[in-house]
């Protein structure tokens, strides 16, 4: 019987702390949702980048998420409070990820596409190449061989 109590007053414990959270208030400078997906798109390629190449990013004076806030004109405390706000909707903060999700896939398929062509471009140029150097080899006489022959039919006759 006690453990049973005791379990009923931890789940009333738990309901009842749980039931005093609030929505956060509208901040006055919040970003709208497209911008707010735009700048989660550019973070999550620039965390891409950081983690491939970060020191050439540093060496280069480039702090990521200080230059997407300055691309945007916004701060860092905007940003904050405009995520904090959207994050407590769970359902726009998820159509904001899907968003970003969708913009993503959107750009890796463009830039898969380019990657393709440019492969095909230099794959054009290597068979390009490799054909003129085939038909300089067809055109170019052989001097050492010709001489050669000459000098055999002379000496037959």
């Amino acid at each position: 019987m006690k453990k049973s109590s005791l379990i009923y007053l931890l789940v009333l414990i738990l309901f009842v702390s749980c039931y005093d959270i609030e929505k956060p208030e509208k901040p006055k400078d919040l970003i709208s949702e497209d911008q707010m997906v735009d700048v989660l798109v550019e973070i999550s390629i620039m965390s891409s980048a950081k983690g491939i190449n970060k020191r050439m990013l540093e060496n280069n004076g480039i702090t990521p998420v200080a230059y997407i806030y300055k691309k945007h004109g916004i701060d860092s405390t905007q940003f904050a409070n405009s995520n904090n706000y959207y994050a407590h909707d769970i359902k726009v903060y998820d159509k904001i990820y899907d968003k970003v999700k969708d913009s993503l896939t959107i750009l890796r398929d463009k830039y898969k596409e380019l990657q393709k062509e440019e492969a095909k471009k230099i794959e054009d140029k290597k068979k390009e190449l490799k054909s003129n150097q085939e038909l300089l080899k067809e055109e170019k006489p052989n001097f050492k061989r010709d001489s050669i022959l000459r000098n055999l039919k002379s000496k037959k006759k």
